[in-house]
């Protein structure tokens, strides 16, 4: 099991040995919180496969680690390996198999997840009687820090405060001492020694400290159920990535957690900061984890698939089509790619769009537009049709128009009909090649048809020739169908209205 940080691997390290305490498996850890004498036993034991399952940092991937017989790696908090290290984890996976855990999947992890390059599996269900996580953005305030950790303090909880600057948490630690002088005040950071830091994490897992000051070296994982309130001093600075994970140290238990989110209140936050932090505001909710890094995504953009960047690269094609272009080079690359369609065009003189007073919100009416596009049955049509209908109430005639250019379009694909366009006084059909009986049907049906080449010229109705309503609109498109209905062999299975 590979893991971040060496304050991660004691607390898996003494959980899967409180789990396996009663089977035969022998449960091994391996960071620098280990002293040489261990380290050796327990490289020893990994090589002859007297350890069934070790826990450790990024000292697992190193050349001097040589297993047994390896059959699955776990890795804890994905987003926190670089591409490097992912590199050495893909020599493995030719005969191992890897499960990837994390509430914030990078950019480019989640991008190959929803592309269907790799396999994802959601967890949205909370644990029993978890609450969601209150959360508070605003400038910082020393009275409201006193208030929040003084209330902590007043339920026999304990209080996490972020200061991501090791020149300057020694003084923050004091001032914190100072605001709050009942509270018991500790301070961790990556800089300080093993043994050290390891002592600090100790007393603040024993309730022998209130208030740990600290980087984001916290940010992975730790399971504290006590500690339910979390101070981010500089939250303009960190990523949405960051933010959730340390707003997950919070609110474990059953006690509700309040995370406060503070910003310098005498600059103005960057446009990036805002959305940060507003998106952090809005999804409070237990499991919005993936709707945080969907966003997180659409900040930063994919990556690169092939190279080191993390994110990027998006922006260029845009987010939809990127996703289809990957989603289909995957599914040819599995074999599984469909026939690609022909290009279909249809120009009929037609008044055929959806309504901003029908539908106000432009980012549902392309939606709408997105899925009448994407319809290939009637049924789907039909289930479109009965949607707008529900939410947006009856459909006025450009929607009417609308739908019936979509089964207009459906029977088209139906008879192998690629292109209708309207002139001044003819319709154009594509392809012509029919059989004799449908020519002459053609030209008894329609007098005046002309065929050339790969083209059919049917002259364009009048109102001599057949009521008003038919010359154009639904008429027009009624018309057409019949053309086609009438002249063209079925080409495909397919059912349309």
């Amino acid at each position: 099991m590979l893991v971040p940080t060496t304050l991660l691997v004691q607390q898996h390290q003494a959980t899967f040995s409180d789990r396996y305490a009663s089977f035969p498996v022998t449960v091994a850890s391996l960071s620098r919180f280990q002293t040489d004498a261990e380290v050796k036993a327990t490289l020893a034991g990994i090589a002859d496969g007297k350890v069934d399952v070790v826990v450790g940092t990024h000292r697992l991937l190193s050349n001097e680690v040589k297993f047994h017989d390896l059959g699955l790696v776990v890795i804890d908090e994905e987003q926190r390996f670089g591409v490097e290290h992912k590199e050495q984890l893909k020599k493995l996976r030719l005969d191992v198999d890897v499960l990837a855990m994390s509430a914030t999947p990078i950019p480019r992890t989640l991008e190959m997840a929803i592309t269907g390059i790799r396999e994802m599996s959601v967890i949205t269900t909370p644990p029993e009687e978890r609450h969601p996580v209150l959360t508070f953005a605003g400038s910082y305030d020393e009275r409201q820090v006193t208030a929040a950790i003084r209330r902590e303090l007043a339920r026999e909880g304990q209080v996490f405060f972020i200061h991501n600057r090791v020149q300057s948490i020694d003084r923050t630690a004091k001032r914190i001492a100072e605001l709050v002088p009942e509270a018991r005040v500790a301070m961790a950071h990556g800089q300080m020694s093993e043994r050290e830091l390891e002592q600090v994490m100790v007393d603040f897992w024993e309730r022998r400290t209130d208030v740990l000051v600290s980087t984001t070296i916290v940010e992975a994982g730790l399971d504290i159920s006590t500690a339910n309130t979390l101070l981010i001093e500089r939250a303009d600075l960190l990523g949405l990535s960051q933010l959730h994970q340390l707003r997950g140290r919070v609110g474990r238990g059953r006690d509700r957690g309040y995370a406060y989110f503070f910003y310098p209140g005498e600059k103005a936050l960057t446009e990036n900061a805002h959305g940060r932090l507003a998106t952090m505001a809005a999804h409070t909710d237990l499991g919005s984890g993936m709707q945080i890094a969907l966003k997180d995504l659409e900040i930063r953009g994919a990556g690169n698939l092939l190279g080191g960047e993390q994110s990027g690269h998006i922006a260029d094609v845009g987010f939809d089509l990127y996703l289809r272009l990957v989603g289909e080079a995957v599914e040819e690359f599995r074999g599984d790619a469909p026939e690609p369609e022909a290009d279909m065009r249809i120009e009929l003189p037609v008044e055929a769009h959806l309504p901003v007073d029908y539908i106000e919100s432009e980012r549902l009416r392309l939606e709408m537009y997105k899925r009448l596009a994407e319809v290939r049955t009637a049924e789907d049509l039909e289930a479109v049709a009965a949607e707008l209908r529900d939410r947006y109430g009856e459909t006025p005639e450009p929607v009417q128009a609308l739908l019936a250019v979509a089964s207009f379009r459906l029977l088209c694909r139906l008879h192998g009909v690629t292109e209708v366009v309207c002139g001044p006084s003819t319709v154009r059909f594509e392809p012509a090649g029919l059989l004799d009986s449908r020519e002459l049907r053609l030209k008894r049906m329609y007098p005046g048809t002309i065929i050339k080449d790969t083209q059919i010229l049917v002259p364009r109705p009048t109102t001599g020739s057949m009521p008003k309503r038919a010359v154009d609109g639904l008429g027009l498109i009624e018309w057409a169908s019949q053309v086609v209905t009438n002249v063209y062999e079925t080409t495909q299975v397919a059912s349309v209205v």
